[in-house]
């Protein structure tokens, strides 16, 4: 497939503008929702949390961001 390269969206073939009310609209939304529901899908666990520090927080995030990384690796594997 050949590599074609644009100066500006305006020079892409097809025009993706929606208006609002187009059902394509929504369909166009629809696919694009499950698109990332299929590759990103974050879980982060519901709550409060109090963290003594800044830096207590970020490392509880840095695991969330870790095994949301794994889950979304785990999903590629299996569907393979």
């Amino acid at each position: 497939m050949p590599v074609r390269k644009f100066h500006d969206v305006s020079e892409m073939e097809g025009n993706t503008w929606r208006e609002p009310g187009d059902p394509a609209l929504f369909r166009s939304i629809e696919t694009t929702w499950e698109f990332a529901d299929r590759t990103t899908r974050p879980q982060f666990p519901p709550g409060v949390y109090k963290h003594c520090s800044i830096e207590d927080a970020w490392k509880l995030k840095e695991e969330w961001a870790q095994a949301n990384f794994e889950a979304f690796h785990e999903r590629r594997q299996t569907r393979r």
